[in-house]
């Protein structure tokens, strides 16, 4: 299940996560987000290594800013603290998970 996080624990829960953190930075009204979160839940569901973290950016805004989300839905995926790739858009299942297969 998708763990909610904000500038407080986004150390913890992404950036000091031992797996791989799939962080989709969202917002409520964007339809594209509303459209691509049965997707994160499948792919999380499906995939036991991978943390699904969900951050609204209408309520963490700085944490957005730190990150270069310019766009949501953006997802970008975390191992070791550190950015290893990042997808902007509504994109499709196979793609989130190529991306989520090419982290060594």
């Amino acid at each position: 299940m998708a763990v909610k996080v904000n500038a407080d624990c986004f150390e913890s829960e992404v950036l000091s996560a031992e797996e791989v953190v799939l962080v989709d930075f969202y917002s409520d009204s964007c339809v594209p987000c509303k459209r691509i979160a049965p997707l994160l839940s499948q792919i999380e569901q499906e995939n036991e290594s991978i943390k699904l973290a969900k951050l609204n950016i209408n309520f963490d805004q700085e944490t957005a800013k730190a990150y270069g989300v310019t766009a949501v839905p953006t997802l970008v995926l975390f191992k070791g603290g550190k950015e290893k790739a990042r997808l902007v858009g509504s994109v499709k299942k196979e793609t989130i998970e190529e991306a989520i297969n090419s982290i060594d």
